[in-house]
């Protein structure tokens, strides 16, 4: 891939004449492979003894994690993207593989309609009495649930619907009991947008209803006097005879922290911690080079020996609060002081590199999930792996792998809300990062068209493939900023036979466009400005996800 991508430097100073004439084959569109490479922004080395943040770089927000003896799983929030709510093991902490979707069959949830950042937020996984429970909210698509698994790697049951509004429900295990806490509505009018509480409420696990009476734990946050925000993501843990509350505040962007709290009794009252927040990055200067934004959303667990960890949510901007590649899972130790935890002293900046911790090393994943890698995938196989994923709730096949190819129906157009689009896309995990598949298709109708297309929402995503404008068959690229149109950016038309490769390269908010048939490769764009494709200028909770996408008349 390397040299085939220097073959592109080296004839991009060339202008892109005609390509191709007629793709090689008629019908469906047929995509050989997908190629990615990726390297971070920040050069990290690391040392003997010490592992890399992000453990799961990427769109992998909202981390959950629970320990079953020496298995560690850990699932992330994936809004209306499908199959949702990936499953992760690891032995040591800091080696992730995926190894399910909890939601993986169309019967599960319907995300018909729902814009992309709406759907599956913020789940929660635990483990009791031989049962795996993953607790979640749906929004806008029936609000909160339980599913359920002996195996964590599936199958995971139909959901379980429960009778309380709000989001980011936890279960806190204590004996044979069970309690939900979560995000709701205070107890009194809202003081300000974003004032909301954390309450409790007891779970009967083994009839999966909510029992007696709701408790409101937290109201506002823990100063309600300065009007904090988005008080979310709770937990509850027991340590020395204190219940420990931690949660996010503050909200999701640059703002975002971890606090904590705690009470002699499960219902409090809950008293917060002086040195609060325990992990933010906001009071660091936002010039910084390679920084690391948006801490929060942390969940403690606890390994053999005694020692805490905790994973929690950040981001790595490639400039003022933008990134393209969403929120990402970091992982670092716990330290208790004087009966208090915390995760980071404030003003100190959350490391790339850190010790690992004291658990026998685990097998490396394949593809990898962290660090600088490449993968390829050849469709040579039953089925698409399980990372790949759609946009909402599939109600027919679009898709099928065939002597090894992924071969692609048209099904709704990109953009409407209302349908599925025939697209299957990997996320992009890096900055630095060099996508590419090999595409046969003959466009039959004006503006039919196949190739690679690269999506944060709804209204903001690109397009780069075959297509027929105004009878002629060009390659093509088409780019939606927040809108509901597309618009053109460069086209060429198509003057020889065979397969088309074509190439994304990003890098940071730019992207550049290469297309080869037949031995040569020409420069379709460079120095596209896709900066319209990160979160901050598309809005949402997303990542980009960049993938095979098909559509036609």
């Amino acid at each position: 891939m390397k040299v085939e991508f220097a073959r592109f430097l080296g004839a991009s100073a060339l202008m892109l004449g005609s390509l191709l004439a007629t793709a090689a084959v008629a019908g469906p569109a047929r995509f050989e492979e997908f190629r990615y490479e990726g390297r971070a922004q920040e050069q990290v080395t690391l040392k003997p003894g010490e592992y890399r943040n992000p453990i799961l770089s990427g769109y992998y927000p909202d981390p959950s994690i629970t320990r079953v003896g020496e298995d560690y799983y850990l699932v992330t929030s994936t809004f209306t993207h499908f199959p949702g709510l990936p499953v992760f093991h690891s032995r040591d902490l800091v080696t992730w593989k995926q190894i399910g979707n909890a939601i993986d069959r169309p019967g599960q949830l319907d995300f018909t309609g729902l814009p992309v950042s709406q759907a599956v937020f913020a789940p929660d996984i635990s483990y009791h009495d031989g049962t795996f429970y993953i607790v979640n909210t749906c929004v806008k698509c029936g609000d909160n649930f339980f599913i359920t698994a002996k195996d964590p790697a599936g199958p995971w049951s139909d959901p379980v619907w429960l009778p309380f509004e709000g989001i980011d429900p936890s279960i806190y295990w204590e004996g044979d009991k069970a309690y939900i806490i979560n995000n709701r509505a205070p107890d009194e009018p809202p003081r300000y947008d974003g004032h909301r509480a954390i309450w409790i409420q007891e779970f009967d696990w083994r009839t999966g209803k909510m029992v007696g009476e709701s408790t409101q734990l937290v109201n506002g946050g823990i100063d309600i006097t300065t009007k904090p925000v988005w008080i979310e993501g709770p937990h509850i843990i027991k340590k020395d005879g204190f219940y420990y509350l931690i949660a996010a505040e503050g909200g999701t962007g640059d703002n975002h922290s971890e606090v904590v709290l705690r009470s002699k009794e499960l219902r409090g009252p809950y008293v917060p911690y002086a040195g609060n927040p325990i992990l933010s990055q906001r009071t660091l200067k936002r010039d910084r080079a390679n920084p690391v934004t948006s801490a929060g959303h942390a969940k403690f667990v606890q390994t053999p020996d005694g020692d805490w960890w905790a994973t929690f949510l950040a981001t790595r901007p490639y400039g003022d609060d933008l990134y393209n590649i969403g929120r990402e899972t970091f992982l670092l130790p716990v330290t208790w002081r004087d009966g208090w935890p915390r995760i980071l002293p404030d003003g100190e900046r959350i490391p790339f590199a850190a010790k690992r911790p004291n658990l026998p090393a685990d097998r490396p994943a394949t593809p990898p999930l962290s660090g600088d890698f490449a993968y390829t995938d050849s469709f040579d196989g039953p089925s698409l792996a399980m990372q790949w994923i759609g946009v909402r709730t599939p109600k027919a096949a679009f898709h099928r792998l065939e002597g090894g190819a992924l071969v692609m129906e048209g099904a709704a157009a990109m953009g409407d809300q209302q349908g599925v689009p025939a697209f299957w896309g990997r996320r992009q995990q890096h900055h630095v990062a060099t996508v590419s598949t090999v595409v046969h298709y003959e466009p039959d109708s004006e503006g039919d068209r196949a190739g690679l297309a690269a999506m944060q929402s709804d209204q903001s995503f690109l397009f780069f493939g075959l297509t027929k404008v105004d009878g002629q068959q060009v390659i093509a690229l088409y780019t939606r900023d927040r809108a509901q149109t597309d618009t053109l950016v460069a086209s060429a038309p198509v003057a020889e036979n065979g397969p088309v490769t074509l190439t994304i390269r990003a890098d940071g908010g730019n992207m550049a466009f290469y297309c080869a048939i037949g031995g040569r490769t020409r420069t379709l764009k460079r120095d596209l400005d896709a900066r319209f494709l990160s979160t901050k200028q598309a809005r949402g909770f997303t990542g980009t996800v960049i993938g095979p996408y098909v559509w036609s008349n």
